[in-house]
């Protein structure tokens, strides 16, 4: 029967049954939708106070290492490396930890934090960074062929003229003067040197008896005042 000839009493009886087949799955639905908020607000909060916790300590890391107290800076990085494992702050402490050991001779405890960095980090600077300081250790550890290994395939740009840099550090500690004076002219004539101190290059190749390479005008034109 359709429904405008149904009767008060038949409609009412209609309603009832309906509601009694799909009552339980919109009240479900409801608290399931309020079960989903709920959980996204809290989520959120959780998030930014865990945001704030990790930006904090990094504060607190930066502080300690500004007065010199490398005992606090190293426990502080240590939490942030376990607290906060696949954050940025995280690479952040690993690269602290590393400057910490170098600066007081321990190479060797220098390589872990800097691997990790290097292959885990997805801030492409920063694994460039990490890349970098590990070749450096690696040359300190007389080990200029796994430094020079590390930098086969040079970055673009700043890094690039630096890592042309550090790989001729590493032959020079090879006494391959011939590849060290490569790699620094190449750092020198780099598209984008501004990573470099180029004052500093220049006397390393007088040092080998090498004129320093000239640049190009495009780079010129960069460092130019």
């Amino acid at each position: 029967m359709a429904d405008g000839m149904m009767t008060d009493d038949e409609q009412l009886e209609n309603v009832k049954h309906w509601f009694a087949e799909n009552g339980a799955w919109l009240v479900g639905g409801a608290v399931l939708g309020a079960a989903l908020l709920f959980g996204w607000r809290f989520y959120e909060s959780h998030e930014n106070q865990q945001a704030l916790s990790a930006a904090t300590k990094f504060s607190a890391m930066n502080a300690a290492m500004d007065k010199g107290d490398r005992g606090k800076t190293k426990s502080i990085a240590g939490e942030l490396r376990q607290e906060f494992p696949g954050t940025p702050y995280a690479d952040q402490a690993d690269l602290m930890i590393a400057r910490l050991a170098v600066d007081s001779g321990e190479l060797a405890n220098a390589v872990d934090p800097l691997t990790r960095v290097m292959s885990d980090t997805k801030d492409q600077e920063l694994r460039n960074i990490a890349r970098l300081r590990l070749a450096r250790v690696l040359i300190d550890q007389k080990k200029p062929d796994e430094a020079v290994n590390l930098l086969a395939a040079p970055e673009s740009g700043a890094f690039g003229a630096r890592m042309h840099e550090v790989r001729g550090d590493a032959f020079y500690t090879k006494n391959d003067k011939t590849a060290a004076i490569k790699e620094y002219q190449a750092a020198l004539t780099d598209a984008d040197s501004r990573g470099i101190e180029r004052g500093l290059l220049e006397l390393k190749l007088t040092d080998l008896g090498a004129a320093p390479a000239q640049m190009p005008q495009t780079a010129a034109a960069k460092v130019a005042p």
